[in-house]
C-alpha cells in the first residue's frame, strides 16, 4: 500500500513523518487482498457459501487508488499518483488526503502515467490509454496552468492527440515519455498488454500483470508530436525491441529530438512482480539475477526526413553523438542507439531511476544525471557525466537507497550546482535508515539524518522548497 514520506529541513533541524490514506487499506482491515493490485488478485471472502465466492469472479475489477509511484504537480497542487485512472490529491504539509480525483471524468481516458512533464509556465503534459470497439490509442494530455475556480483539480484537460496502437487488441504497456520544448516522444515497445487476459483476469484467477507479456518479434516505435499543435510526425521510425521504463531527457538540436533513456534489451523484467523477495542466500541470488539489465541509451531523430533521401546513409547532423537514422527500402527510419555510460557502469549492474537538474535543464541540451546502480536491486547512487563517460559511486554495504532527487542551489545557473536527497534503508534492525545528503559535484556525502523505525522502499519522490 502506498506510504507517504515527509522529511521536513528547516532551521537545521529534519523532522520526519509517514501518512497513509487510501481505499485499498481495506486490505488491511479485513486481513486479505480484497481490492486486487498489479501482482495481486483480490480473493473471495471466505464467510461466502461456494455459490457466493464462486459468483464474485464475475463482479468488475474494481480499479485501485493505491497510489503508490510518485509526487506529481497539477495547477499548484501535488497529487499521488499511479498508472490508473485514479490520483489522490494531498496536503502537503499534513500528506493528508483532501480528495480522489479520476481522470475519466474529465476526459476520455482509462488511466493515465505517474510521470508528467511540466513547462516553465507549470502547463502540464501526461499520456494514457483508452479501449473502444475499435481498439485502444494513446493519448496525449494537455493540462492548464492555472485553476479558473479555487476548487479546480485537472479541469480543463483536453486529449490534444491520439495515436492507434499497431495491435488493436495489445496496446503497448508504458511508463513515462520524453518531452522537448516542442515536441511529445512516445516509445511503443513489444511490451504488450493483451486486453482479453487483463478484461478476464479475475474470472481467470489471475492478476492484471498476467496479462503483460514481452513480444519481440515486434520492433520499437517511436512517435513524435507537436505538443502546441497535437500533430503527429508522419513517417514510420523504428528500432530493434527494446524496453523503457524511465526517460532521462529529451532536447532538439540541429532539426533533430534527441532523446535518453534506460534501456534493457529484456522486457521479461515485469516478471518481477511474481517473485519471491523473501528468499534468502542463493534463492535471493536468484532473484536478483533474474532482473533485466538496464542501461543508458541515446537516440537521434530527424524531424523532417524528405522523401527523396538517400538509402542506407545516416540521417543524422549531429558529429557529438555516434547514434544513427538510415533510411531503410521499405521506407522506415531505423535507429541505432549511441551507449552513454563507461564500462564502469556495467560493475553497478545497470542503473535506473534517472534524475535530472529537472528546473533549469528539462528539454534542453545537458551534461550529467544522477541515478541507482541495480547490483543486487538497489545498491548504489550513480553521477553520470555523459560528456566524458565517466562515473561517480556512492554506496554502502547493507543499505539501499532510493531514486536521487536533485536540489538546486539557489541561484546558481551550473547544471551540477546542488545537493542529492536520497532516502537509504537498511534491514539490519541494528542500524537506522536515514537520508542522505550528498554533495552533486564530487558525490561525496555531506550528512545524514537517521530514522530509528523501519520505513519500506519508495520509488520516486520530490523536492518541495517553502
Amino acid at each position: 500500500m502506498a506510504l507517504l514520506h515527509q522529511f521536513r529541513m528547516e532551521k537545521g533541524s529534519v523532522t520526519y513523518r509517514s501518512f497513509l490514506q487510501s481505499d485499498t487499506k481495506a486490505n488491511t482491515v479485513h486481513n486479505r487482498i480484497v481490492i486486487s493490485e498489479f501482482g495481486t488478485l483480490a480473493l473471495p471472502d471466505p464467510c461466502k457459501n461456494v455459490f457466493q465466492r464462486f459468483m464474485s469472479k464475475f463482479k468488475f475489477l474494481i480499479v485501485t487508488d493505491n497510489t503508490s509511484v510518485n509526487y506529481v504537480k497539477y495547477k499548484g497542487d501535488y497529487y499521488v499518483s499511479i498508472e490508473t485512472n485514479f490520483m489522490n490529491k494531498v496536503d502537503i504539509e499534513t500528506l493528508e488526503k483532501i480528495e480522489k480525483v479520476d481522470w475519466s471524468q474529465f476526459i476520455a481516458v482509462n488511466g493515465a502515467t505517474a510521470h508528467p512533464h511540466s513547462d516553465p509556465d507549470g502547463t502540464a503534459y501526461n499520456m494514457g490509454n483508452s479501449y473502444g470497439p475499435h481498439g485502444s490509442c494513446y493519448n496525449i494530455i494537455w493540462v492548464p496552468p492555472e485553476k479558473v475556480d479555487l476548487g479546480d483539480t485537472i479541469h480543463g484537460a483536453q486529449v490534444i492527440c491520439s495515436i492507434a496502437s499497431a495491435e488493436s487488441l495489445k496496446s503497448s504497456y508504458y511508463h513515462s515519455f520524453g518531452m522537448t520544448k516542442t515536441y511529445i516522444i512516445f516509445i511503443e515497445q513489444p511490451l504488450k498488454m493483451n486486453l482479453w487476459k487483463i478484461g478476464t483476469s479475475k474470472i481467470r484467477g489471475k492478476a492484471i500483470s498476467d496479462g503483460i507479456s514481452w513480444e519481440p518479434q515486434y520492433n520499437t516505435r517511436f512517435h513524435v508530436v507537436n505538443k502546441h499543435t497535437g500533430q503527429l510526425l508522419p513517417g514510420r521510425y523504428c528500432s530493434k525491441p527494446f524496453v523503457t521504463f524511465h526517460q532521462i531527457n529529451a532536447f532538439e538540436d540541429q532539426g533533430c529530438v534527441v532523446i535518453d533513456l534506460c534501456c534493457q534489451d529484456n522486457g521479461r523484467s515485469i516478471e518481477v512482480y511474481q517473485l519471491n523477495l523473501r528468499e534468502a542466500g542463493k534463492g535471493l541470488d536468484q532473484v536478483y539475477n533474474s532482473v533485466a539489465t538496464s542501461y543508458p541509451r541515446r537516440f537521434v531523430v530527424p524531424l523532417h526526413v524528405s522523401l527523396n533521401a538517400p538509402e542506407g546513409g545516416n540521417l543524422s547532423p549531429l558529429s557529438y553523438s555516434s547514434a544513427s537514422a538510415v533510411k531503410q527500402a521499405d521506407g522506415k527510419i531505423w535507429y541505432t542507439y549511441e551507449n552513454l555510460h563507461p564500462e564502469d557502469l556495467e560493475k553497478e549492474v545497470g542503473v535506473e531511476f534517472p534524475q535530472i537538474n529537472y528546473g533549469q535543464f528539462s528539454g534542453k541540451k545537458y551534461r550529467f544525471f544522477y541515478g541507482c546502480g541495480f547490483r543486487h536491486l538497489v545498491g548504489s547512487l550513480i553521477n553520470v557525466d555523459m560528456m566524458n563517460k565517466t562515473l561517480r559511486v556512492w554506496r554502502e554495504d547493507g543499505f539501499y537507497p532510493s531514486e536521487p532527487v536533485f536540489v538546486p542551489v539557489p541561484g546558481t545557473s551550473e547544471e551540477d550546482g546542488g545537493i542529492i536527497l536520497s532516502v537509504v534503508i537498511t534491514p539490519n534492525q541494528h542500524k537506522s535508515n536515514f537520508l542522505l545528503v550528498l554533495d552533486v559535484k564530487n558525490f561525496e556525502e555531506l550528512g545524514q539524518a537517521e530514522v530509528p523505525m523501519q520505513m519500506p522502499y519508495g520509488f520516486h519522490g520530490t523536492f518541495i522548497a517553502t
